[in-house]
């Protein structure tokens, strides 16, 4: 059942609690592989869901529109100063509400439309908000994209470095949401300086291993780094910002009044809270087990055939183009959630399909280190992966229910926070 137990909620909906119930349940029985999905602590989820959310906060702590700010600014503030003393940061913001407004907090403090921005391409990795055609920062700005080799699945920072010369963006971002290799955050920084541009870094999926030793810092780097508070941080569903001290009261006013309004206090509890458990020993040794887990499983799966985007990874992330398999990414996702895997079908770089029918998928093993996976079970998922999807191609329904009995199964043992068994 879900903890902390929801027996009000029951009382009061029980439709919505049972839904809630069932998730739950849904989550603790199933490997959780979606790269930017985690399980926050309960500590976490007890911030969320507190009488925080009554309260409107518009302004920053000291400097409110509202009155009644006592505690409030004191949790806004300590989450502020977690985050600057855990990212070694001038300054963070902590009200976005989710990592896109973040990323258009940036293009608002920094540019006016029509400048040029430069970002890596969504078919390779990149993010929506770095100036995809279908995006308000593609349709409003004159984006221009870098991407990865094909011969290597990387990026080569000397053609970066060449875009960046021939387009003079005002803005250059380093980061997306498919990238499995480390970004090079020095070399980044030596163009933006070249070229006069503002560099932001992007760190939404591996903020939680930037935090806890695990990949290299933007700190020192990055004028601007942008972040949601979930995947690899183990926080609630929002956003920061962090950067440097010259460019904090923009960034401030870009957030509000330029996009929002109050900030979403029982969030920024959360984040608090996440922030405080990232600086511990313990996150510093489960990040580095997130890394050791996804190179575990992609070394087991590569010797079961899978073609992995750029051979492998460095950090949570995996891209794997399934077009050798004879499957494309959609089915195989849909198969691999019946058989108790859950993960999300996704474009690889120069892909002939289109992206809402494209040949890869992406997984991450950041929820399941939480779960207490080692590499010591990787070869185990990565066979059941392999057998579902040889069911898909099979339409054998009864296989991957028997995968997915044996995935409950594993998982029996492993505890999950949020959820008790009975």
């Amino acid at each position: 059942m879900h903890q902390p137990a929801i027996s009000h909620l029951a009382a009061e909906d029980p439709q919505i609690a049972g839904l809630i119930e069932a998730e739950a349940q849904r989550q603790f029985e199933k490997i959780r592989m979606i790269a930017s999905e985690n399980y926050v602590s309960t500590a976490v989820l007890e911030a969320t869901g507190t009488v925080l959310t009554n309260k409107y906060s518009e302004g920053y702590a000291g400097k409110r529109y509202y009155e009644g700010q006592q505690f409030v600014d004191q949790i806004e503030t300590l989450a502020i100063e977690r985050a600057k003393e855990l990212f070694g940061v001038d300054h963070a913001n902590v009200q976005p509400y989710s990592g896109s407004p973040a990323n258009l907090a940036v293009y608002l403090a920094f540019l006016k439309p029509g400048d040029t921005v430069m970002g890596m391409a969504l078919p390779h990795g990149g993010h929506l908000t770095h100036g995809h055609a279908v995006s308000a920062t593609g349709k409003w700005f004159n984006a221009t994209h870098y991407g990865v080799e094909a011969e290597t699945g990387r990026v080569d920072m000397n053609k970066v470095r060449e875009a960046a010369l021939e387009h003079r963006p005002k803005l250059l971002i380093a980061g997306g949401t498919a990238i499995p290799r480390t970004i090079d955050f020095p070399a980044f920084a030596e163009i933006a300086q070249e070229i006069g541009a503002i560099l932001l870094a992007d760190i939404a999926h591996i903020a939680g291993l930037i935090a806890g030793g695990a990949h290299p810092s933007p700190a020192g780097y990055a004028d601007v780094i942008s972040t949601t508070t979930h995947k690899t941080l183990r926080g609630p569903r929002g956003a920061m910002l962090m950067c440097k001290e010259e460019h904090a009261k923009a960034l401030d006013r870009a957030v509000f009044p330029g996009l929002q309004g109050g900030p979403h206090n029982h969030t920024t509890a959360g984040i608090a809270v996440a922030l405080r458990e990232a600086s511990t020993d313990a996150f510093k040794a489960y990040a580095h087990q997130v890394v050791a887990n996804a190179q575990a499983l992609a070394a087991a799966l590569t010797e079961r055939g899978f073609d992995l985007v750029s051979g492998g990874t460095d950090n949570h992330l995996i891209l794997a183009d399934l077009t050798p398999k004879g499957i494309a990414g959609k089915p195989a996702a849909q198969a691999l959630d019946r058989a108790g895997i859950e993960l999300n079908y996704n474009t690889v770089p120069f892909d002939p399909r289109k992206p809402f029918d494209p040949s890869g998928i992406r997984l991450g093993t950041a929820g399941l280190t939480t779960r207490g996976l080692t590499p010591e079970q990787m070869p185990q998922v990565a066979q059941w992966m392999d057998e579902a999807i040889v069911a898909a191609v099979k339409d054998d329904g009864a296989e991957l229910d028997r995968i997915a009995g044996e995935v409950s199964d594993l998982l029996s043992g492993y505890p999950m926070p949020g959820y008790a068994s009975e």
